[in-house]
């Protein structure tokens, strides 16, 4: 198939993605199916990510036995939110993601190399990561979904309970679903261009 030039989405389409989406505090009790949450991913996997190393790995907690497991690592803020809310996504990062580099980008053989320096490695996967867990957040709203992204929990605990014994460290969580309009909070405050950006 031919490759197609993008045109700009329209004003419905940007307010939905970015200028009236909000961050969810209530969730109303409409369900998010598992096949949402597959096109969710299939969705989201196709942005890119350096080398495609796709180092983001997804565990979307919907049923009341994985909240309870995860509610315990919350702050107390959070805690009622993700039992409301119809999925909570924990976005983690696989540490030996150059593993899969052999699958992910065949045409270099010697791709796995490039990140046998730890530290380069980690820094790849963390960058890639949160970038695949922002691409997260946009797939949801561009189906519909309204988020509620957070990082007020004890990542070692999650670790514990939902990753042991694998090389996945959780980032952070994205609740998911459909919102109500109770508790949103007014929007605060943005920078203006030339407070955070320049053209040079």
């Amino acid at each position: 198939m031919a490759f197609t030039p993008s045109t700009k989405l329209d004003d419905a389409a940007l307010d939905q993605l970015f200028r009236e989406a909000r961050t969810i505090n209530v969730w109303t009790d409409r369900d998010v199916s598992d096949d949402q949450v597959r096109e969710l991913f299939d969705l989201l996997k196709m942005a890119p990510t350096s080398a495609n190393c796709c180092p983001a790995r997804f565990t979307f907690v919907k049923s009341k036995g994985a909240k309870e497991r995860l509610v315990p690592h919350l702050m107390e803020g959070n805690q009622a939110k993700v039992m409301q809310a119809p999925v909570t996504a924990i976005i983690a990062t696989d540490t030996a993601f150059a593993d899969q580099l052999p699958k992910l980008f065949p045409h270099e053989p010697d791709a796995k190399n490039w990140f046998a320096d730890p530290a380069v490695s980690e820094e790849t996967a963390f960058r890639n990561g949160t970038l695949q867990g922002a691409y997260l957040i946009m797939a949801a709203r561009s189906l519909g979904l309204d988020c509620s992204p957070m990082s007020g929990f004890d990542k070692e605990g999650v670790d514990r309970e939902f990753f042991s014994g694998t090389t996945f460290k959780s980032n952070f969580l994205c609740s998911l679903g459909y919102g109500s309009d109770e508790r949103i909070f007014p929007r605060s405050p943005r920078f203006d261009f030339d407070e955070a950006a320049q053209i040079l």
